[in-house]
């Protein structure tokens, strides 16, 4: 680690929810990981999942609808190449989840560990949701770590966070049956009025807590968004036992 968090940082975490790092990776290290994406992506090369298979509003009905094979992640990122390790390991970054996990850090396998994409037409929206909706483990404090390997803006379908919502209470009626905030409910309403946009450049990177409300919009752009994530979690923070995330495995890195 280069250069510690300061304790401002480490509370604007705290408070906020998510860090924005401008510029962490090099423009030769994005490009790189780019070749690789662009490579798997003609080819498809499995594990991938596609917009059909998501079902959010506006997807492809089936794989063979029009735009049904649009590859929504490539999945195991991690096991896919050595670029990818390389940066899932960065000193940099795991001895900054150090300070905000305050212990050693593993690399879970089962979620994220993926290149999303984001096409143009076929691409869907991402309603308002926490990560750990889905997720299994002892308590909701892991950290996602999203770096943009091109500009990511408004317009292409840039994250959107709600600073503070991974410290709130919502109760079962603000919520939809998977887990997303319903948009006809009055009280969201109001917490989408507090949403902001992570316009960021290639290289930037978000580190974002597992319980913070997020979205994403469309790609109204002709060009496809790419970005990579991975999500650590303190080593005491284990998956419950027979969930999915238990099920993949995970990476312990040294202290």
């Amino acid at each position: 680690m280069d250069q510690p968090l300061s304790p401002e940082q480490v509370a604007q975490f705290r408070n906020d929810g998510f860090l924005v790092f401008r510029k962490l990776a090099s423009a030769a290290g994005c490009e790189a990981m780019l070749e690789v994406v662009h490579a798997h992506l003609k080819r498809a090369i499995p594990p991938v999942e596609y917009e059909a298979q998501v079902g959010y509003d506006g997807a492809p009905e089936s794989l063979d609808a029009p735009g049904g094979r649009t590859i929504r992640r490539l999945r195991a990122a991690y096991q896919r190449d050595s670029c990818f390790r390389t940066w899932a390991g960065d000193e940099r970054i795991l001895g900054w989840l150090r300070q905000l996990l305050e212990e050693r850090v593993c690399l879970t396998l089962a979620h994220h560990n993926c290149v999303m994409t984001k096409h143009p037409n076929f691409g869907t929206a991402t309603g308002w949701h926490r990560d750990i909706r889905y997720w299994s483990f002892a308590r909701n404090e892991l950290v996602a770590v999203w770096l943009a390997l091109g500009a990511e803006t408004e317009e292409n379908g840039a994250l959107h966070v709600i600073p503070g919502s991974h410290r709130l209470e919502v109760g079962r009626h603000q919520l939809d049956d998977l887990d997303f905030l319903r948009p006809d409910v009055a009280e969201n309403q109001a917490l989408f009025a507090q949403g902001r946009v992570l316009e960021l450049q290639q290289g930037d990177v978000v580190f974002f807590h597992s319980g913070l409300f997020h979205s994403a919009g469309r790609n109204k752009t002709a060009a496809v968004k790419h970005s990579l994530v991975f999500a650590y979690r303190g080593v005491s923070n284990t998956p419950v036992e027979g969930s999915r995330s238990a099920a993949a495995g995970e990476i312990t890195f040294r202290a």
